[in-house]
């Protein structure tokens, strides 16, 4: 049995999301990046809206692997807390960066692409409803600064100095500490 070329034909996505032109990604461009032919690309995905979903839904995935990497502990058993610090390092320090950034983007006009991203990360980024008020702030606070530091990091846009993206890291993670019992 052939293993499936499905992998392949994602991680090419990417490549495509992230390169110069990441803001068309085409069906013949991911085949071209992948090595394979553009219906052995459509026996996968039939269509470009397909192949978007999938590619948000894969780049999600690697972003939660990321966060995981973050975690001492089980998704399960993390803190609110802990969850939003290994979010924002993760964000901070993605090796895909500029492709998630781009697909990001996208689904702003594009529903489909927004519910992908939002069923990888809901289970990150919700709160419970115990969530005293002043950390929810600071969490959220943190967490939309950290998606401003992706999106230069990605961008390129007023890129901060590498010394500068460290220190303001470190300020996003001990705003996630605050109040937490030491």
């Amino acid at each position: 049995m052939r293993e499936s070329q499905r992998p392949q034909i994602l991680d090419a996505g990417l490549r495509v999301a992230g390169s110069a032109e990441g803001a068309t990604i085409t069906l013949e461009r991911v085949a071209i990046e992948a090595g394979v032919t553009k219906p052995g690309l459509m026996y996968h995905f039939p269509n470009r809206d397909a192949l978007m979903v999938a590619l948000v839904e894969h780049a999600a995935i690697q972003l939660r692997r990321r966060m995981i990497s973050f975690l001492s502990t089980s998704l399960e058993m993390a803190s609110v807390a802990d969850r939003y610090r290994a979010y924002i390092q993760a964000a901070a320090d993605g090796e895909n960066m500029r492709a998630e950034w781009a697909l990001w983007f996208q689904s702003a006009y594009w529903p489909e692409l927004e519910a992908a991203w939002t069923r990888q990360l809901e289970p990150w980024l919700t709160m419970p409803d115990e969530t005293p008020a002043a950390q929810r702030t600071r969490l959220l606070t943190a967490r939309m600064a950290a998606d401003g530091l992706w999106a230069a990091q990605a961008s390129g846009v007023l890129r901060p100095s590498a010394a500068d993206r460290s220190v303001i890291l470190a300020q996003l993670i001990d705003l996630t500490r605050e109040g937490e019992a030491e």
